[in-house]
């Protein structure tokens, strides 16, 4: 097994780069997992459980994206400081972990259920429903977007987040309007209670289904992780030693450095973590946990004014039509076309940022990791696994549309199995911070304290599921 893996370099010694810019002129990274998180889980996943069983579990939202936050925290902590992928870090605890991570993202987000819910978004908004075409041929329409914007411009990463940006500015100004049309001092109130009451599980909810429902209220799985990435490419703290990566159907590519830097504990070196840590809790605090927050909550409100009050739990992708069409009987036709709007902006950019956060980590794994990958630049790897994704993407469509599969189970299962990736990763990204990272960087208390109540929460959640599956058989 030795044979097949491409040794790891050390760190390298570098001094850690000097942060100049303001915050605003450096946003971005997180408004890109702010796309992600606005997604199946906030306009599928979670107002479906509030059309079914109203507030009384809203509080497991608010917690799902509570714990995140503190991933995404750690996330940052160690591209900031080495410049590596969080998957380098993991790989040097354990070379195995590279095949590990690539099979839980394929099992994760290999069905396209966040493409199909984009496709069947842009077939309600254009033709309804019940219009012409196919659920794959919309599928493909929205891969093809997918493409075009991937693969047309020089930069990836520049096109990836001005687009996300665009469609999370879409979705919040839809929602804001949407709440001021349906929401009434009932509905808020109802929202407040389920907010505090912490720790209650619905009768009906299985355990399956909450700890879907907690991984999917914010990225969840594997997409936490993503977020190394965007901060390498925004060159964000030592990732302003490494070149952008660029597309290799336009621009002749630059190597990639598989393997970081590590900074001396000096008094400017501690300074300069200082400031670079600081961005990375505004970004996150700001648009991860703060944005993520109230749209997901504004879903929620939707949800609880229009459907649960009428007994609708929609299913076989027409909730986001079911609820339209309630928002059209109490606010006319504006009120349609405007959530149908959100509704595309939602998922075409989860989408999106799926499609590009996948390509990422497969083709980082593998040209880490593996003997003779380096041959071939990394931004090759991401253009084969792109285009591989995305046509594998449409063949699945049309399979499971032909067999009557609707893409609620390939949203759920794509939580599950996340879910299980959280409970491993979670306390193994906590494990390299502290092992890894100079005295200065690692995890103070109240991090540390937060990533072990996250990682107890993900494994009891995946202990209790493997219990409960044995105990259906």
């Amino acid at each position: 097994m030795a044979d097949l893996y491409e040794p790891l370099d050390d760190f390298k010694v570098q001094d850690l780069p000097e942060r100049k810019l303001p915050f605003w002129k450096m946003a971005g990274p997180g408004a890109i997992l702010v796309g992600l998180s606005i997604g199946a889980g906030e306009i599928v996943v979670w107002p479906r459980i509030v059309a079914e069983f109203g507030a009384s579990m809203v509080w497991a939202a608010a917690l799902g994206i509570f714990l995140q936050l503190w991933i995404n925290f750690e996330v940052g902590r160690w591209t900031v400081a080495t410049g590596e992928t969080i998957y380098t870090g993991y790989c040097r605890v354990w070379r195995g972990f590279a095949p590990v991570f690539i099979l839980l993202t394929l099992f994760s987000w290999i069905a396209p259920g966040w493409g199909r819910a984009s496709g069947l978004a842009l077939k309600a908004l254009l033709v309804g429903p019940g219009g012409w075409g196919s659920d794959t041929v919309w599928t493909v329409v929205t891969f093809a977007g997918v493409a075009l914007i991937l693969f047309g411009p020089k930069l990836i990463y520049q096109s990836v987040e001005r687009t996300v940006e665009l469609l999370v500015v879409i979705v919040t100004v839809g929602l804001i309007i949407v709440a001021f049309a349906v929401g009434s001092a009932e509905t808020w109130a109802a929202l407040g209670k389920g907010m505090v009451n912490v720790g209650y599980i619905d009768p009906g909810m299985s355990v399956k289904a909450m700890f879907i429902a907690i991984v999917f209220a914010g990225a969840g799985g594997t997409a936490n992780l993503f977020y190394t990435f965007y901060l390498r490419d925004k060159h964000i703290g030592m990732g302003m030693h490494l070149p952008t990566m660029l597309n290799p159907l336009r621009e002749r590519t630059e190597a990639i450095p598989s393997t970081g830097f590590r900074f001396e504990e000096t008094g400017e070196n501690t300074r300069r973590f200082m400031g670079w840590w600081d961005y990375v809790k505004k970004d996150q605090i700001l648009f991860f946990w703060l944005l993520n927050s109230v749209t997901i909550l504004l879903f929620i409100l939707g949800a609880l004014a229009v459907l649960h009050p009428k007994g609708i739990v929609p299913a076989k992708g027409t909730l986001i039509w079911d609820e339209a069409q309630v928002l059209a009987e109490v606010w006319g036709e504006p009120g349609r076309y405007i959530f149908l709007l959100v509704g595309l902006a939602t998922l075409f950019g989860t989408q999106l940022a799926l499609v590009d956060g996948v390509s990422r980590s497969i083709a980082d794994i593998v040209y880490t990791n593996f003997r003779g990958a380096r041959k071939r630049d990394q931004s090759w790897w991401y253009l084969l696994v792109a285009t591989v994704w995305i046509v594998a993407g449409c063949v699945i469509t049309y399979v499971m549309e032909q067999r009557g599969v609707s893409e609620l189970g390939f949203l759920f299962n794509a939580a599950y199995i996340g879910g299980f990736a959280m409970a491993l990763y979670v306390p193994l990204t906590l494990y390299i911070n502290h092992r890894y990272l100079p005295k200065v960087a690692r995890p103070g208390g109240v991090c540390t304290v937060m990533m072990v109540i996250g990682s107890l929460v993900y494994i009891t959640f995946a202990v209790a599921c493997v219990i409960w599956e044995f105990g259906r058989v």
